[in-house]
């Protein structure tokens, strides 16, 4: 999780990963009783089977933050330019897209994607998924994304699910997502929410005992 202006957790979170805050500092990691390091280069929690990291560290670590703040914005935009890959992904139902399934490629809404019960993205462990919305994602209590195998034996990963969001994001009380969410503004994760993936926001995440995931490598293509 990566966010500019704070993370927070209503306990007991349970995260498996990094977080790290920019510019803003440490004291903007709230809920997660952060324990520093000897080196005062990061922190840690034990909401976090990981490290934890902000602006006010020791050296290396401001320069670290950064940099990676840098390569977050550089991602979305990069995310945002792409074009959709067939002129049916332009605003699939009018982003209403619960019980859809989709197959890879680029779409794009302009406006909100919604869905109250779960969705399906089939695909293998090559496929390649962007989501783009000029909107917010809002997703329904118990709400999931469903990874499915498209008869090749592997079904699609994570780290190649895009979800370039110009708003917010807010996943409902025991949703699961899938994914990389690049958000514009501020990403929460309701009560027993979960994603497997990454959280980075150009404003805020707040969790509230949810589980966030870092995901699997993608592996290259084979040649």
């Amino acid at each position: 999780i990566l966010a500019k202006t704070g993370i927070s957790t209503v306990p007991a979170s349970d995260i498996t990963g990094d977080i790290g805050v920019s510019p803003i500092a440490a004291a903007a990691m709230t809920g997660f009783s952060l324990i520093a390091d000897s080196s005062n280069t990061f922190s840690t929690s034990t909401q976090v089977t990981g490290q934890c990291f902000a602006a006010d560290y020791t050296s290396p670590t401001p320069s670290i933050m950064v940099t990676a703040i840098l390569d977050m914005e550089a991602a979305y935009t990069d995310a945002a330019g792409r074009s959709i890959s067939a002129d049916a992904n332009l605003n699939v139902n009018a982003g209403l897209i619960s019980g859809e399934t989709f197959v890879p490629g680029v779409y794009m809404w302009g406006s909100d994607i919604m869905f109250s019960s779960d969705i399906y993205l089939k695909g293998n462990d090559q496929s390649l998924f962007i989501f783009q919305t000029t909107g917010n994602v809002v997703v329904g209590a118990g709400a999931k994304v469903i990874l499915q195998d498209d008869g090749s034996g592997s079904t699609p990963l994570a780290s190649n699910i895009v979800w370039q969001v110009a708003g917010y994001v807010d996943a409902g009380t025991t949703s699961h997502l899938e994914g990389i969410f690049l958000v514009k503004t501020k990403a929460v994760f309701k009560t027993g929410s979960s994603l497997n993936g990454r959280i980075l926001a150009q404003t805020a995440c707040t969790l509230d005992t949810a589980t966030i995931t870092q995901p699997a490598a993608a592996e290259p293509a084979a040649k």
